[in-house]
């Protein structure tokens, strides 16, 4: 594909801190053996992309270690691979990335020394599949400056939390609000573009000469009159997680077996770093039903609805409903847990309950084990 992709993986969604605190919203887990960022990098290898890089920034730790090594989405090639930016102090330059355009600014080197002559951008907190080729032929038979990736979500959804887009018959882009008090309309950016690379570098470094930094309101929303902006509308399931809710639902959408028949059965896959774990052991008075235990887990008690990430362990007469378990997480016995979310590397003792009364509740227990 004649494209390079770039991951905006730097962000910290101030509606999910609570999930945030240690790692970037794009190593978020997901669906049991997956970070958010999976599917973007998926999607960039699927489409033959062969050079990608991701920008990161807040809380990068635990996201650099899961792209230490290039392999899992087939980057380890001799020509392209995988480049991992973060914010680099130098003689012109002392800022953390204050934006997404300015992200882009800082390792503007990466587009300048490249060939390729289109952008593919992505977020890193997006949980889609979609073949960019496709989404690039269309943008060079529109003749377009930049095709924007849309998606009509339900009239029921909350769509001020995206960028809101009105398109005419063409397709062509007339207006673009990023997260308005009131939706003009139930069409919203997926934070996916493709703009040819000379185009992406001289509208950056405009937008830096006027201490311009983000790359919606900056760049999209300030030249939708100017440059021919297009959008391309997307059918298949696409959620960002940039809220515990969404987060929450999405990993849900994962219980349904058209959503897992869709990522996981369905050319092409999505792949991950791999963890070399036994499979799940399920012990005499193990229930499951209709749930997701990844690798490492052993189970004692009842699993109902739930998702339970890798090395959990669930004790005797624990019963779990409803709810999202990170990895290794040590469960006592006599747990009652619904509608929650248990952080990653907790310990809950025994006989205790949590409950989600009025929504999703987050639980960060950070008991010691050997005093159990």
């Amino acid at each position: 594909m004649r494209a390079l992709g770039i991951i905006l993986a730097g962000g910290n969604p101030v509606k999910i801190r609570d999930l945030t605190k240690k790692r970037a919203a794009a190593a978020l887990p997901i669906a049991g053996s997956y970070r958010a960022i999976d599917f973007a990098l998926s999607n960039m290898s699927n489409s033959s992309i062969q050079k990608v890089a991701v920008l990161t920034q807040y809380n990068s730790r635990s996201l650099n270690e899961h792209l230490n090594s290039s392999k899992w989405w087939d980057f380890g090639r001799k020509h392209g691979g995988l480049f991992l930016f973060t914010p680099t102090i130098t003689a012109d330059n002392g800022y953390w990335y204050r934006g997404t355009a300015d992200a882009i600014y800082q390792n503007l080197d990466f587009l300048k020394k490249s060939h390729e002559p289109y952008v593919v951008i992505s977020s890193g907190d997006g949980i889609y599949k979609t073949d960019y080729s496709k989404i690039l032929e269309y943008h060079i038979a529109k003749k377009a400056d930049i095709t924007v990736v849309c998606k009509e979500i339900p009239e029921q959804e909350d769509a001020t939390r995206f960028g809101v887009v009105k398109m005419d018959s063409t397709m062509r882009i007339t207006d673009f609000e990023e997260k308005p008090m009131v939706a003009m309309s139930n069409i919203v950016s997926t934070g996916i573009y493709i703009i040819r690379r000379r185009q992406l570098i001289d509208l950056i470094e405009h937008s830096a000469e006027e201490g311009r930094y983000d790359f919606v309101t900056d760049i999209l929303v300030r030249y939708k009159n100017l440059k021919k902006i297009y959008g391309y509308k997307i059918k298949d399931y696409w959620n960002s997680i940039t809220t515990v809710d969404a987060y929450y639902k999405t990993n849900m959408d994962f219980l349904k077996k058209d959503v897992r028949n869709y990522f996981f059965k369905e050319q092409p896959d999505i792949r991950s770093k791999v963890s070399d774990l036994p499979p799940a052991k399920y012990n005499p008075k193990a229930n499951v039903k209709n749930s997701l235990i990844a690798s490492g887990c052993i189970i004692n008690g009842t699993v109902e609805n739930s998702i339970l990430f890798k090395k959990v362990f669930v004790g005797n007469n624990c019963v779990i409903k409803n709810s999202i378990i990170l990895n290794d997480v040590y469960l006592g016995d006599n747990i009652y847990i619904e509608n929650c979310i248990i952080e990653s590397r907790g310990t809950i003792r025994a006989n205790t309950r949590f409950v989600g009364e009025d929504g999703v509740k987050i639980v960060n227990e950070k008991n010691e084990r050997y005093a159990l």
